[in-house]
């Protein structure tokens, strides 16, 4: 295990990925009760099973699961390493692949969670203004932390505003915004620098640049780093949205916060806080009417067909276009359209 802990950090893999898979490999050796050189493959299979199957475990965690040992098995076993000469020699046994086409679950299409959703606008908004009124009744209720509901109502806003994954909001320094000379009625946050995107694998973070589209964002973060910020009273910088000690938000109070709202609204299940980044495609696309290439390069993806993922049409949107349609086709015909209150000829 050490010397495969020692070859993925060769080959540029986090810390964080390595311990994972390390995590899955001594799961699979607990469960099974044997060592690595011993498994067959349907050692494997009820190790699978039992993660989907009685541990309910989601489909992408088992394949990450088998994608784990696989690799494992593929170093242990690699003619590069003395491994398999070492155990014919002790053991009277080698290392063979467990893993194989017949059980390990197939990479298919890309698509969207179906028990995930973005927000409509009308939910958007009834939550901003939610959280908008939660610093006045903290203070109201006489209670600490009415600063700390500004900083999460904000941070909400942020997660919408650009587009951004939790870890990339939770990075967020003022320095990373800057002027864009194609907007200059945006002044110093017309462009935003994320430095910490979703990595690959084997590779450090990706940065991108993100535009910013909406005008009542540049109003909002302008106050808060003029007025909210400097409330927390801390000296040395400090990323844009910090704890009462200076630290990084906790994701786990902001998710808490979060279904707090969200419950007390009482909308229908679905929602996270990817919800945001969700609806800041979905509406980028469909409701401003943006190229498909230009929110992909917004969102930091890779290819449009991931994009795509996150382009579900609200019905409203859908009511829309359909009467855009008809009433163009109407205009071309000469017809008209009919009144709501006349009664059907026939």
């Amino acid at each position: 295990m050490t010397g495969w802990k020692r070859q993925q950090l060769a080959n540029n893999f986090g810390l964080a990925t390595v311990r994972r898979r390390t995590r899955a490999v001594l799961r699979m050796a607990s469960f099974v009760g044997s060592y690595p050189w011993e498994w067959l493959p349907g050692d494997a299979d009820e190790f699978f099973a039992h993660l989907r199957g009685v541990q309910n475990l989601a489909y992408n965690t088992v394949r990450a699961y088998q994608g784990d040992v696989k690799l494992f098995l593929d170093y242990a076993g690699d003619p590069a390493y003395d491994w398999n000469e070492s155990c014919g020699r002790l053991f009277g046994t080698v290392f063979s692949q467990v893993v194989t086409d017949l059980n390990r679950s197939r990479h298919v299409q890309e698509t969207a969670e179906a028990s995930v959703r973005p927000f409509s606008v009308r939910e958007l908004q009834e939550f901003f203004d939610l959280a908008d009124l939660e610093p006045e009744r903290v203070l109201r209720a006489g209670r600490r932390g009415a600063l700390t509901a500004w900083r999460d109502a904000i941070a909400f806003k942020t997660l919408y505003a650009w587009g951004l994954r939790l870890n990339e909001m939770r990075h967020l320094i003022v320095a990373d915004y800057s002027r864009n000379v194609r907007t200059p009625s945006f002044g110093e946050w017309g462009v935003l620098r994320v430095r910490m995107g979703k990595a690959m694998k084997g590779s450090p973070a990706k940065q991108r640049t993100v535009l910013t589209v909406f005008d009542w964002s540049v109003d909002m973060m302008d106050h808060w780093v003029r007025v909210g910020l400097p409330r927390f009273g801390l000296e040395r910088a400090t990323p844009l949205f910090p704890t009462e000690t200076g630290q990084r938000l906790d994701p786990r109070n902001l998710r808490r916060k979060f279904h707090q709202l969200v419950n007390e609204l009482g909308f229908a299940p679905g929602l996270d806080l990817h919800s945001f980044r969700r609806s800041y495609a979905t509406n980028l696309q469909l409701e401003l009417g943006m190229d498909v290439s230009f929110v992909q390069l917004q969102l930091g993806h890779e290819h449009a067909s991931t994009t795509s993922i996150y382009t579900v049409a609200s019905p409203d949107y859908r009511s829309r276009q359909l009467n855009r349609i008809l009433t163009g086709t109407l205009e071309r015909s000469g017809a008209t359209l009919p009144r709501p209150d006349r009664k059907d000829p026939q």
